[in-house]
């Protein structure tokens, strides 16, 4: 969802003296806007009791960001040993970290249990009997197989390498209650940057049959069920936003009916994280170059594997992209069809092809919207290019600093050690 007009007349005014100061290329993030729908989803969900939202860490891992979840009363969904460990760093409790794993290793298990723990989700069967102490609360993640379409994002459930097995569910929890387990929770993650609220409405009558059909087959309760995230923005100024009101309301009626059924109901949890910050971050680059090959050409002075790897992984990724002069005005007129590329020794190193932009010359601005999940947390250091630093733009108008830009001491940091040798050298006697 390009950013919103708000954001511009927050941004845009100020955005020359912003360069100026930070120099380019960066990241800004709205403080405003991520507030705004933060609070808007706690809104539509206030009459499904029970509701949380866990952040997932992935989509932006910068410790100011992560704050503002916890202001908001967010929880964080995690899956590796530095998600942990941030989340940790940054005042959530063991009740406010949702631990989602994949091809999960005994002493990850062991990091996520120490310190407090966690709600430990566990993603396949085989991870029972690598849980040393077996906590009290246990999830698992189900993956439904045929029984659900997913995205070529996440994979089709039966080609996807997420999830307990439909066949193998009860099982799990059975060995579960075996191992001590005495509160239970469900959670999947069938989709990605789905815009139908329908799909979300029939991931919750999913879950609540699972929920049923365990709860009957092993005389247990469920505390709780996450739909996972999925929930998405639309990238196109023509797409229409996921209706998240819709979704409540639906989720809410079918709660109501399984506790009319079975005397409870279990809290519903999701864990957006492109929903919550995508549409409220925007990457700012300085055009560097017009080229003409076979086609014309933008340069930037950034790289979308360092700063914004969507549109190079993903061929159909699309970021608006709106081109300022360099007093921060808008461009308009003098249209013309071109590639925005940045400096990588890869052809795929294109923020945009074949758009339609206005004339753009050296020195003017480059922003380009919607990139405040999973566009700088996916990037990298092909070509031994930096990543950029990151700003905020807060509440009261000021820009504050909260990443800064990687050095050529961070990228060569790895190559010193001291040296350390396994000779297998065979001596020869004479």
């Amino acid at each position: 969802m390009p950013m919103s007009q708000a954001f511009e007349e927050r941004l845009f005014p100020i955005l020359p003296s912003v360069i100026k100061h930070f120099g380019t290329p960066f990241h800004i993030f709205d403080e405003q806007g991520i507030i705004e729908t933060g609070e808007s989803l706690k809104l539509a969900f206030k009459d499904v009791e029970g509701f949380q939202e866990f952040y997932a860490v992935k989509a932006l891992p910068t410790p100011a960001i992560l704050r503002i979840m916890h202001k908001l009363g967010f929880g964080l969904d995690c899956s590796s040993p530095s998600e942990l460990m941030l989340a940790r760093q940054n005042g959530f409790k063991p009740q406010d970290i949702m631990f989602s794993s994949n091809n999960t290793s005994t002493e990850l298990i062991q990091l996520a249990l120490a310190d407090g723990g966690c709600i430990l989700n566990l993603d396949d069967i085989t991870m029972i009997t690598k849980v040393a102490e077996f906590p009290e609360l246990i999830c698992f993640r189900y993956n439904p197989g045929e029984r659900r379409q997913g995205t070529r994002f996440i994979g089709n459930p039966v080609e996807a390498k997420y999830g307990v097995r439909h066949d193998q569910i009860i099982e799990a929890y059975r060995r579960a209650k075996e191992r001590g387990a005495k509160r239970f929770g469900l959670h999947t993650m069938i989709i990605s940057n789905e815009l139908d609220h329908r799909y979300m409405v029939e991931t919750v009558r999913m879950l609540l049959e699972v929920i049923e059909t365990a709860s009957v087959a092993l005389g247990i309760k469920f505390e709780f069920f996450n739909i996972g995230g999925g929930i998405g923005i639309p990238y196109k100024p023509e797409g229409k936003p996921f209706d998240i009101p819709a979704l409540a309301g639906e989720a809410k009626a079918l709660l109501d009916g399984f506790g009319q059924n079975h005397g409870y109901a279990p809290r519903l949890f999701m864990e957006c994280g492109r929903f919550i910050t995508g549409p409220h971050g925007t990457l700012v680059a300085t055009v560097i170059n017009r080229m003409s090959k076979y086609r014309e050409y933008v340069g930037v002075d950034a790289a979308t594997m360092t700063a914004n790897p969507r549109p190079a992984i993903y061929e159909t990724a699309y970021h608006h992209i709106t081109i300022l002069d360099s007093n921060g005005q808008p461009k308009h007129g003098g249209e013309e069809v071109v590639d925005v590329v940045g400096p990588l020794c890869e052809n795929s190193d294109k923020f945009a092809k074949q758009r339609l932009l206005p004339r753009t010359e050296a020195g003017d601005i480059m922003v380009q919207h919607d990139t405040g999940a999973h566009s700088p947390a996916m990037g990298g250091n092909y070509n031994g290019w930096l990543r950029p630093q990151q700003l905020l733009l807060r509440t009261d108008g000021n820009v504050e600093l909260i990443k800064r830009a990687e050095t050529i001491d961070d990228l060569f940091a790895t190559l010193k050690f001291k040296p350390n040798l396994l000779s297998h050298s065979k001596r020869i006697c004479t």
